[in-house]
C-alpha cells in the first residue's frame, strides 16, 4: 500500500512536470508559473527556483550525472541549467 510521505508546496500555478535526479535526492518540478523548482526530497525544502521561461514549463529532465536540468516551455525555449 502507498502512503504520502511528503507534500511539496511552492508553485503558484499548475505543476506540469516532475523528474527525480539520478541519485534520488532532488526533485525538479516545472509549472505554469514559468518556473522550475528544485526540491530536497528528504526535507521538502526548496533548494533553488530557476526563472528564465516566459511561459508554462512543460517538461523537466536531469542529465545522467545529475549536474544539469533541461526545461522546455510554451515560450519555445529549451533551457539547460547547470549546477555550479
Amino acid at each position: 500500500m502507498w502512503k504520502e510521505v511528503l507534500r511539496l508546496e511552492g508553485h503558484k500555478d499548475f505543476v506540469t512536470s516532475v523528474a527525480f535526479s539520478p541519485d534520488g535526492k532532488v526533485l525538479a518540478s516545472g509549472s505554469s508559473d514559468d518556473t522550475v523548482i528544485l526540491w530536497n526530497v528528504t526535507s521538502g525544502d526548496v533548494r533553488m527556483i530557476l526563472r528564465g521561461h516566459r511561459g508554462d514549463v512543460n517538461a523537466v529532465a536531469f542529465s545522467p550525472d545529475g549536474r544539469r536540468v533541461a526545461s522546455a516551455g510554451d515560450d519555445g525555449l529549451v533551457i539547460l541549467w547547470e549546477f555550479r
